[in-house]
């Protein structure tokens, strides 16, 4: 059985983290390759270990490491296949490998997910697979309603256990009892205009619509069918709703924003499908990466670095490259610099 996945580890210690995505991804029932490679000293494995695992049907690899952590991006020069890196806590809580993986130059992306967090990475590669693979995708969408009962779960083990609190009012809105209705869908709050299109880009303020248009551009040149809006979660909750279901047929969705990251952590809560996220900086020079980028287990956001919506463009082609040769072809043209960038 050829591996769908292939995991390298940077160092033997990070193996724990590897577990995480181990897990997941035989829950998936998703067979995956697993290897111990380092960038700086076996960088000559590293190199066939991806260029000969992608001849061989590799579809996602997963490089994971801590400190300088530079095993992402060595993978992702050797690859037209996506790339998701995960930071591990080795010093400086990981934020030091975490910048170091998010922070790709164009046109080499790595969809990153947060410190030590394996398990994010395998749903996110099954997500990617999953656009590609329908039964993939059905034991992707059983698993994320595992972690939902897990949360609701939460009332009945956690809150409805407390003792001794004279003010606390356990029964009241249980959780349990408690009938959850949907949004019902309103065709005049979509604001859809192509349904049809494989990308979705959603804008979380006028001004972050520079970053959507590099995202636009790099769409164009893989001839791939995108449309962007900009819609902000918070004011205009049930039109933002509406437009993410009305988007059914899209496969990736990008949520670009600055203050917060509201767009990408309500796309994730609206799709299974591959969320990937471009944090911007705002007017007052401030950005949102770390809010982006640390996801709760069985939400991933896949982040690219701020501002970098070309990364995310060549991240969304990758993906759809998968099933898609002529993508291929495209995103090699541009990273071997054949074409004007």
């Amino acid at each position: 059985m050829t591996p769908k996945v292939m995991i390298i580890l940077g160092s033997g210690s990070d193996i724990a983290i590897a577990e995480k995505s181990m897990n997941i991804l035989e829950k998936l029932e998703i067979p995956y390759s697993l290897k111990i490679a380092s960038a700086h000293r076996t960088l000559d494995l590293v190199r066939e270990l991806v260029i000969q695992g992608t001849k061989e049907g590799i579809e996602v690899f997963i490089g994971i490491a801590g400190l300088a952590a530079h095993l992402p991006g060595s993978i992702a020069a050797y690859t037209p296949r996506p790339v998701i890196g995960v930071p591990v806590d080795v010093k400086t809580g990981g934020i030091d490998a975490l910048e170091s993986i998010v922070q790709m130059p164009y046109p080499s992306p790595i969809a990153t997910v947060g410190i030590d967090r394996g398990d994010n990475a395998a749903i996110l590669a099954a997500q990617f697979i999953g656009i590609h693979d329908e039964e993939i995708r059905q034991r992707l969408i059983d698993l994320r309603m595992e972690y939902s009962l897990k949360v609701k779960n939460n009332d009945e083990d956690i809150v409805q256990q407390i003792e001794g609190k004279k003010f606390l009012q356990k029964d009241f809105l249980r959780v349990k009892d408690l009938e959850i209705s949907e949004i019902e869908f309103d065709e005049n709050e979509c604001c859809s205009k192509n349904k049809d299109a494989e990308v979705a880009i959603l804008v979380g303020r006028q001004t972050d619509l520079i970053t959507a248009k590099k995202v636009s551009v790099i769409l164009d040149r893989l001839k791939i069918a995108h449309e962007t809006k900009v819609i902000c979660p918070i004011r205009s909750t049930k039109r933002f709703t509406n437009y993410i279901k009305s988007m059914s047929n899209a496969k990736i969705f990008i949520g670009i924003s600055s203050n917060s990251s509201q767009v990408t952590g309500g796309i994730v809560g609206l799709t299974d499908r591959p969320v990937i996220g471009v944090p911007c900086t705002n007017e007052n020079g401030d950005d949102y990466m770390l809010t982006t980028v640390s996801m709760p287990p069985g939400v991933p956001v896949a982040t690219v670095g701020i501002n970098n919506g070309k990364n995310a463009a060549i991240l969304a082609g990758e993906i759809l490259s998968i099933s898609d040769p002529s993508i291929t072809k495209l995103l090699e043209k541009i990273k071997n610099k054949k074409i004007n960038l």
